[in-house]
């Protein structure tokens, strides 16, 4: 499998963004709308990461920076026809391993609190991963499940 960087401009890619957007409003209210859109996924503050294998595009990740110490994950997902094979595994390895190399302290995550996010949440816990108050900008909110451990 080889992660690396992705400009967020190719038609897989964007596809599949734009399926995880869909996804996270059927699942999320509106007001709960957390996920960034693809233009978010191009600012400078963020790094976006896409796995792919013999070609195809199996899932991606994203890392942004809140602080010089503190980092977030965003936008994890794994293609549809990838699912339960590692692919979000893979890739939140590779983001931590980039979070630690720009020194990085923390690393925090906002997931969704319905039965929808539990493979996500139980992907975070198994990678040290606790339950946290809300940080940076979010409020707390029963919809959502906010995640952090330190580097």
């Amino acid at each position: 499998m080889d992660i690396r960087e992705d400009e967020v401009s190719g038609p897989e890619i964007v596809a599949l963004l734009k399926a995880h957007l869909a996804d996270m409003a059927r699942h999320s209210p509106p007001e709960n709308g957390h996920a960034l859109d693809l233009d978010d996924l191009r600012r400078p503050d963020v790094t976006m990461f896409s796995a792919s294998e013999a070609g195809a595009l199996l899932g991606c990740g994203a890392l942004k920076e809140l602080d010089p110490r503190h980092g977030e994950i965003k936008s994890m997902r794994a293609a549809e026809a990838h699912l339960r094979r590692g692919v979000g595994a893979r890739i939140l390895v590779r983001l931590i391993d980039e979070a630690r190399r720009r020194g990085y302290r923390r690393l925090s995550l906002e997931t969704g609190s319905t039965d929808f996010y539990v493979p996500a949440r139980a992907l975070y816990l198994r990678f040290g991963f606790a339950a946290c108050p809300p940080f940076a900008d979010y409020r707390y909110d029963v919809h959502s499940v906010f995640m952090t451990r330190t580097l």
